[in-house]
């Protein structure tokens, strides 16, 4: 094999670390993004975080008025000096003097000598808490007349319940490692299923059911006018064991046929068993509602649609003064030290200009989607189009890939309410009446939505009938598309939406 030296020319395309920042600044959400400022403020010493003109115009008349105050208290001790005879007497001492003595704030019992506001507890213990349905369970176990060794049973079993309050694990995993025997177990299991909510630590929906029964005490048909009676009451609990499929797919002559009762009587049991709750943990869930703060709004100003960049609480970022006028006179110190600050410089310019490139390109692509889309924005969903990330792309020079991140994670705020910038883009149905345009995905789901809405609920809408009515109104679309936007929209079958009552 021999050995030859050559010489190649070629390109590639190398993307430098302050291009990977900046891509990264650019796909970056509203919360994320005020996070990696925070951390380059903390990082690099030459980064300032600009205030605002009042902040500003405030510090400043602060510190006048903190030198001026200094300086007359120095002037006054230095002219006078008092006598104990020229001080006066306790009895000439003012109210408000008392008041400074004390301390000025009366109202919460803290004078100026006591401890100051980190003292206090913060915001967070001070908000209150919900209470968790362990945290529920575990109160009324403390109440409870059991033993000490029957509530560290009861202990283990609230802490493997789960968000519903269901106990999904066997009583033997419950009880392994520790020195509790399965019969212990199970006798304080149906001490903890009396506790409230009613039908908590169940081992699957039927036994949640039948214990809200139990809890009762009564004939469950005693409201409806009929006699009690063991056929009635069993009726009930036959379709619990056995016919809840058959419940959830509304066959009640099915279940009729089995159990040798009317339908009536089915219908009837039906609506006791809709009013017990299959998941007694749901009102200890904790649904927090997280507040979206908008990148972009939208609005229309003098008959024109307006793009208007979001940049309030974010941090406003500059070059400090401070470092800037030392690195230019020369004054930096070894040359690691000004080697260190020309490269922190660097990063800053490069952050500052990183933040700037996004907020352009962000509002380039907004006004692109707004000029795509603007009867949405003038009469409503019904109107949106079909739009891809080329078209955008195509309009204002960028690559596809580029559009992909400014819409990922960004919020706009316009008349139509609190949208995402990838709902605009949206797959397109051909139109019965125009063969050239296209109907939004969009708005043809929304149209489901309104028509099974507005169905009636003892002849519920089949798929083929919802085809059939949207072709009348202009939208090519085949019977499986209906099922599958139904299905995404969270609508049931049309044999499940039947009502019989």
């Amino acid at each position: 094999m021999k050995l030859r030296l050559d010489l190649k020319l070629s390109q590639k395309l190398i993307m430098t670390p302050q291009l990977q920042q900046a891509i990264k600044l650019l796909q970056l959400s509203r919360l994320e993004l005020q996070q990696s400022l925070t951390q380059h403020l903390l990082e690099n010493p030459l980064l300032d975080e600009l205030q605002s003109d009042g902040e500003e115009n405030e510090s400043s008349s602060n510190d006048e008025k903190a030198e001026e105050a200094s300086a007359a208290a120095e002037q006054e001790q230095a002219s006078t000096v008092e006598t104990p005879e020229e001080r006066g007497s306790p009895e000439e001492f003012s109210a408000s003097g008392w008041e400074e003595y004390f301390g000025r704030d009366r109202r919460d019992g803290q004078s100026e000598y006591s401890g100051g506001s980190d003292d206090f507890p913060s915001y967070e213990q001070t908000v209150a808490k919900a209470t968790s349905l362990e945290e529920h369970l575990l109160w009324q176990l403390s109440l409870s007349a059991l033993s000490d060794r029957d509530k560290e049973v009861g202990r283990l079993i609230i802490g493997n319940l789960d968000d519903d309050g269901y106990l999904r694990i066997p009583l033997t995993e419950v009880v392994a490692g520790s020195t509790f025997t399965e019969t212990e177990a199970a006798s304080v299991l149906r001490d903890v299923q009396t506790f409230d909510p009613t039908g908590v630590a169940a081992r699957d929906l039927a036994e949640c059911l039948l214990l809200q029964l139990g809890h009762l005490g009564r004939n469950p048909f005693g409201s409806l006018g009929s006699p009690p009676g063991a056929l009635r009451g069993s009726v009930i609990e036959s379709i619990i064991h056995q016919h809840l499929k058959d419940l959830e797919r509304r066959q009640y002559a099915k279940i009729a046929k089995a159990l040798n009762v009317t339908i009536e009587e089915v219908f009837q049991a039906t609506k006791i068993i809709g009013e017990l709750e299959p998941k007694p943990g749901r009102p200890f869930t904790n649904t927090q509602n997280y507040v979206i703060v908008p990148d972009v709004f939208v609005v229309k100003n003098e008959g024109e649609w307006v793009v208007l960049l979001n940049d309030d609480g974010l941090p406003r970022m500059r070059i400090s003064p401070y470092y800037k006028q030392l690195i230019s006179s020369g004054q930096g110190g070894t040359p690691e030290t000004k080697a260190y600050m020309d490269e922190k410089l660097r990063a800053a310019q490069w952050v500052i200009r990183s933040i700037e490139q996004r907020n352009r390109t962000i509002v380039k692509v907004v006004s692109s989607i707004v000029k795509f889309q603007e009867q949405f924005f003038e009469q409503g969903v019904q109107y949106l189009k079909p739009l891809v990330l080329k078209q955008v792309a195509e309009d204002i020079g960028m690559h596809e890939s580029t559009i992909s991140r400014v819409t990922a994670n960004k919020y706009m705020y316009c008349p139509q309410g609190m949208l995402e910038l990838k709902y605009f883009f949206n797959a397109g149905l051909q139109r019965t009446d125009e063969p050239s345009s296209m109907h939004s995905s969009v708005s043809v789901r929304d149209m489901i939505k309104n028509m099974v809405a507005e169905e009636d609920g003892k002849r519920p809408l089949k798929d083929e009938e919802i085809a059939a009515k949207l072709r009348t109104q202009g939208v090519l679309i085949a019977r499986r598309t209906v099922a599958k936007y139904r299905a995404e929209l969270n609508i049931a079958s049309a044999s499940q939406r039947r009502r019989f009552f």
